[in-house]
């Protein structure tokens, strides 16, 4: 269980890093701006509020890979706290968004998926 976790986990951090690619670094770009529906003019406008957005989501990664080196070294309390709290942190995001604009399930399941799967299967490895 707690390898299938580390997968899952890791596949949660790589998607927020892509996202913070998306957001920080490309987020003019014309693939970025298909990706999440917004016009030159917007993407222009909101620019500022994506750079830093993005950063958050960089931020859950990297805290998620710590926590991940953790529980594959064996130290389970401290690698599930961080793993606990920043895929945690994937997931509820996922569900504001989810919430505050119904249109974006899709991203929200993609969002989310991984970290939750992840976590449900590390609190199933941490308990047994």
């Amino acid at each position: 269980m707690l390898i299938a976790s580390l997968l899952l986990l890791g596949i949660a951090a790589l998607i927020h890093v892509y996202i913070f690619v998306l957001e920080s670094v490309r987020w003019t770009a014309p693939s970025t701006r298909r990706t999440f529906g917004t016009t030159a003019e917007t993407a222009e406008i909101t620019r500022g509020l994506a750079f830093n957005q993005g950063f958050y989501n960089l931020f859950l990664a990297i805290i998620l890979a710590i926590g991940i080196g953790f529980l594959a070294a064996g130290s389970l309390e401290i690698g599930a706290a961080l793993a606990f709290a920043s895929a945690g942190s994937m997931v509820a995001a996922a569900l504001v968004l989810i919430l505050s604009d119904h249109t974006k399930g899709r991203a929200a399941a993609v969002q989310a998926t991984a970290p939750l799967i992840g976590l449900i299967l590390l609190l199933v490895a941490v308990l047994v």
